[in-house]
């Protein structure tokens, strides 16, 4: 099967899903996948702790840090990676994903 006919084909599907089911089928995802975030974050070493050594983030720091001179530059998506893994999702930021999630199911239902 080709990619675009995968993709046409899970669009389809997910369409139908938003189209059918109740309001709770939709948010249910999104709850999940925000839940998702900090356990994602630490699989892939953005930890409490800091960044976990011989992980993804610690590869990800150093190729940060030698094309930034030695150092990992604030603002970074390193940076804002660990600050995520270190403090999770603000509430704020919990809205946000959620609204913009709600609003991309709801226009992928339209047209399907």
């Amino acid at each position: 099967m080709e990619a675009s006919a995968l993709t046409s084909s899970a669009v389809t599907s997910v369409a139908k899903v938003v189209r059918v089911a109740s309001g709770s089928a939709v948010v249910l995802p999104l709850v999940v996948a925000m839940a998702a975030v900090p356990m994602v974050l630490s699989a892939m070493g953005f930890t409490a702790a800091g960044i976990t050594s011989s992980s993804i983030a610690a590869k990800m720091m150093s190729a940060a840090a030698i094309a930034n001179g030695g150092g990992v530059a604030s603002g970074s998506l390193v940076a804002t990676l660990q600050s995520l893994g270190a403090t999770g999702l603000s509430g704020l930021t919990k809205f946000i994903l959620g609204s913009t999630g709600s609003a991309i199911a709801a226009g992928i239902a339209r047209f399907y």
